[in-house]
């Protein structure tokens, strides 16, 4: 299995060359060069199996056993999901009017980026302690990657996490969970910005090829192809938990609803879609709605603002992984998306070609959800089944009451559900609603912390360079003391 940039200008490379790379040389994103097609019997098999063998099917069609061999694979994967709290991994919540919730968030930062890090960060250490390497990971965080990133990989030898995170834009258990971490491989920068802002100097370090290389950096954001791999297991799980049956031809329809921001979970929709998983996607946003004007309209264009919301985790104005999406509808043509993107960055602004646009709105319907509708949507959640929503979750449920009200025959729908509400008490208390907080989320208020601060005058790039540069020395400096 080879993996290939979206924009068609970097040589091909393997699943841990892909693992290892932020951005491509040229900009993209990687993305397999080839889907494997899964049958009616393959997928009839598939429905049988728990949540990690799923994860460990599909890890398995696209991580060679060459680099990985089945085995191993199979314990790096038990491995990953052995702290989860629920014995499932993820549990399907049936609730009343036809409402089901799958929640992708018992693992240890109570959000579903648990899931994807903590298999990344086991293939990590597995290829770092095979090659003997040390890698720095710089990760740019609206909420729950930093804390999901840093608890993945805190205290493992071979790697030093950099996490910034958008001070003031996240909730406060959002900011604890990263800066409560005081482990000697974590360091916490607090950036006076918003999140599109702070992935601007990620970004321009990771252009720099040659310092890229020198360092042995990284990223852990859903920009790195094992994130949004073990993503599509999401699907999977859904649409076998909520199909009719897979006897009748053709296999029934499940339709998903995916909350997001940078668009990561609706890449891997994207991708069991064209795997062959019969799923209709539906992307629910919340008032920072670039993706749902490009699924209406083909506009792809940032609003002058980014507007502070109730689902603060998907306060973005730039889906990076819609470059991913993009890609694949276009039938792999990179010389259009290169265009494509490259007058996105340039102008912030662009207008999806006619054919993409409706390809794109094949495969994709869209809703924009605004705070009033989340405060409501998880009061009626709680008064109709004592069910507590967070607000991204409910993002996607108020998609599915909107459907219910209209009283129109629609298929078995499932709602993916991102954090638990613990993680967001302001939220919350808007809806007017109690928590019972879990004990350990309300310890950390009463732990030490550890943050850098980054200013607005500051030169956010070169503090970023100074801090890798540090972190390499040092690696060096150990790995010269160890003995022989």
């Amino acid at each position: 299995m080879w993996y290939v940039s979206t924009r068609g200008m970097a040589p091909r490379i393997d699943f841990e060359g892909a693992l290892f790379s932020g951005y491509a040389p040229d900009g993209g994103l990687y993305m397999p060069e080839e889907l494997p097609q899964l049958g009616r019997e393959t997928l009839r098999e598939w429905s049988m199996l728990s949540y990690p063998s799923l994860v460990k099917e599909l890890c398995s069609l696209f991580i060679g056993p060459e680099l990985i061999p089945r085995d191993d694979l199979n314990d790096l994967i038990d491995r990953a999901f052995s702290r989860f709290r629920h014995r499932e991994v993820v549990h399907l919540s049936r609730l009343r009017n036809g409402l089901n919730v799958l929640e992708l968030w018992h693992g240890a930062t109570y959000a579903f980026k648990d899931m994807s890090l903590c298999c990344a960060a086991q293939f990590l250490q597995y290829f770092l302690q095979k090659r003997k390497r040390h890698v720095t990971v710089v990760v740019g965080t609206s909420g729950d990657t930093g804390s999901a990133a840093i608890e993945s990989v805190q205290g493992a030898k071979n790697v030093d996490i950099i996490v910034l995170l958008p001070k003031g834009h996240c909730t406060k258990i959002q900011e604890l969970q990263m800066t409560t971490v005081l482990r000697e491989n974590v360091h916490v920068f607090g950036v006076e910005g918003n999140s599109d802002e702070l992935d601007e100097p990620i970004k321009t370090v990771f252009a720099d090829v040659a310092f890229v290389k020198k360092h042995n950096l990284m990223s852990l954001n859903s920009i790195n192809w094992s994130r949004v791999l073990v993503q599509i297991a999401h699907h999977f799980f859904a649409y076998f938990r909520c199909a009719p049956s897979l006897d009748t031809h053709p296999l029934p329809p499940v339709e998903v609803v995916v909350p997001t921001g940078a668009a990561g979970n609706l890449a891997a929709g994207c991708i069991a879609q064209k795997m062959g998983l019969p799923i209709h996607l539906v992307v629910a946003v919340n008032s920072n709605d670039i993706i749902h004007r490009t699924v209406q309209w083909g506009d792809f264009s940032l609003s002058e603002v980014v507007k502070p919301t109730l689902a603060s985790a998907m306060d973005i104005q730039v889906p990076y992984n819609m470059e991913r999406i993009f890609w694949l509808l276009s039938g792999s043509d990179s010389q259009v998306i290169r265009a494509l993107m490259e007058q996105f960055e340039r102008t912030k602004s662009v207008g999806l070609p006619k054919e993409l646009h409706s390809k794109l709105a094949e495969a994709v319907t869209s809703q924009s959800v605004s705070d009033e509708a989340i405060t409501q949507t998880m009061g009626r959640c709680w008064q109709e089944n004592e069910y507590l929503l967070c607000p991204h979750s409910a993002v996607a449920v108020s998609c599915h009451y909107q459907q219910v009200d209209r009283q129109q025959p629609s298929p078995p729908r499932c709602c993916l559900a991102p954090a638990s509400a613990a993680k967001f008490p302001e939220a919350v208390q808007a809806a007017r609603l109690t928590l019972d907080t879990p004990a350990e989320i309300l310890a950390l208020e009463h732990k030490e912390t550890r943050c850098t601060p980054v200013r607005k005058g500051d030169d956010w790039t070169r503090m970023l360079r100074d801090r890798i540069e540090d972190l390499s020395q040092q690696w060096q400096g150990r790995f010269q003391n160890l003995p022989a």
